[in-house]
């Protein structure tokens, strides 16, 4: 799939209805969402469990055929990355603590047909960056600590963006910097003018009265910056 022109809004299905998981993605796409983000957790490498590649797969044979791009708060994470490319994942994002080998795990990533992704939480510094950076298509920034939907933004994951920016700006590879973690209307115009071009909200998002509504309004401060 070719990825859609940046800037993206990528609304995490973690804060959407599971009784209605497949109402709900149509309907963020339909309200303007370019993106669908999968947060997948373990309960292990952070302290709750989410969903697996079934669930990405049956959207998929539902019907769903945006961009997902999916994030694995899971250690060892090797293996989920295989089955979350069979599941018809677009973009996989690791973490560089979820395996003792990131070279070989971003190179599984780029083999099975998707884009390679890696996080840095608030306390992990961007050193794991430089050395894979021309296998690296996306860079998140997490702005909490993983593991929780609707936990408040940490400020201090501006400067990490703007770290971050400068990398990427100094490389030829075209990476997204995506942020993730308390983004709202009120904030996500400063995280735009940190230097991200993605932006995932799950609560602010699907806990909204009108998803239309609130992707419009975020686009406009987006657009401000």
């Amino acid at each position: 799939m070719t990825p859609p022109t940046p800037p993206w809004i990528c609304p995490s299905i973690l804060a959407a209805d599971f009784a209605r998981l497949g109402d709900e993605v149509s309907n963020v796409l339909a309200a303007g969402a370019d993106t669908i983000h999968f947060d997948v957790m373990d309960n292990h490498y952070v302290p709750n469990l989410s969903v697996g590649p079934l669930v990405l797969s049956a959207l998929r044979k539902a019907g769903i055929d945006a961009c997902v791009d999916v994030h694995l708060m899971v250690k060892p994470v090797d293996r989920l990355v295989k089955e979350f490319l069979l599941a018809g994942a677009d973009y996989i994002t690791v973490h560089p603590e979820s395996t003792e080998h990131l070279h070989r795990t971003l190179s599984m990533i780029h083999d099975g047909g998707a884009k390679a992704g890696l996080v840095f939480n608030p306390a992990t510094p961007l050193e794991a960056l430089e050395p894979v950076i021309e296998m690296i298509d996306l860079v998140l920034i997490m702005s909490v600590n993983p593991g929780f939907g609707g936990q408040a933004f940490i400020p201090s994951s501006l400067e990490k963006l703007r770290q971050a920016r400068g990398l990427i700006d100094a490389c030829s590879r075209d990476i997204r910097l995506q942020i993730d973690g308390g983004v709202k209307i009120d904030n996500i115009g400063a995280a735009a003018a940190a230097g991200a071009d993605a932006f995932v909200a799950g609560t602010a998002i699907f806990g909204a009265d009108n998803y239309a509504a609130t992707i419009s309004a975020m686009r406009e401060e987006i657009a401000h910056t």
